[in-house]
């Protein structure tokens, strides 16, 4: 039979690097997004074509609407694993920071996601195991200066993961959290090329971490090799946070 994921955010650089990594490990994929169409077209087409006996569908949502788990979970039927890598950066103050960016920031990254894995949990529950992965930070461990809320919204999904995992247990929900450090994608592109060289200095491992090494790490903890992990935060970050 055939494994289904839903990855949220999957038309981001480490969305879509998890979508591809999943497909070859043989998951058909739900594949929500909600900006860069182009860039879920061409992802699904390339799947499609390298993975011909698997399903992939789109699924178009913006998860700052106020019925956006509601319009996900009705497009979802069979359902094994749950990934949550949606997201989006605020580079702000904290005084600069406007309530509406507060709320964009919680409903992407916390809320929504939480209400869809509420509504999908019993989807979940029909195997014998199944996975919530959601993508936290290394901020949301450390904190980062110009970025707490930002760092409040990943903190509250790391939290939300180790007490989610004691109450899912006993259904054979694993439930875990990925939290990479300097990743070389969009988000990082405010950054100027001293800047990024001086936050790579401090890295021991002297380079930012690529998208599909987050990929690999999600994939094994879907793997069936993992299985008695869970209620973790995993960090992925070259040694820069230990």
């Amino acid at each position: 039979m055939k494994k289904f994921a839903l990855v949220l955010g999957a038309s981001g650089s480490i969305g879509s690097a998890i979508c591809r990594e999943l497909a070859d490990n043989g998951w058909s994929l739900y594949m929500q997004y909600n900006h860069s169409s182009d860039m879920i077209k061409n992802l699904t087409k390339d799947l499609i074509n390298a993975y011909p006996e698997q399903e992939f569908m789109t699924i178009h949502a913006d998860l700052t609407a106020e019925f956006a788990a509601k319009t996900i979970a009705q497009s979802v039927f069979s359902l094994e694993a749950i990934v949550v890598a949606s997201g989006q950066a605020l580079y702000k103050l904290v005084e600069d920071t406007t309530s509406e960016d507060m709320n964009a920031l919680w409903k992407v990254h916390v809320q929504t996601p939480i209400q869809l894995i509420s509504l999908l949990s019993p989807k979940l529950r029909q195997h014998e195991v199944s996975y919530i992965t959601m993508i936290g930070s290394i901020w949301g461990e450390a904190g980062g200066a110009g970025e707490t809320l930002y760092s409040t919204v990943k903190g509250a999904i790391h939290s939300f993961v180790k007490a989610y995992a004691q109450e899912a247990s006993y259904n054979g929900i694993r439930v875990n959290a990925v939290a990479p450090g300097l990743i070389d994608t969009k988000m990082n592109g405010h950054l100027n090329d001293e800047e990024m060289s001086s936050l790579v200095s401090e890295i021991p491992l002297e380079r930012a971490g690529k998208p599909e090494e987050v990929a690999y790490l999600v994939a094994f903890l879907q793997s069936g090799k993992a299985d008695y992990i869970t209620g973790q935060i995993l960090r992925i970050n070259g040694g820069w946070y230990i």
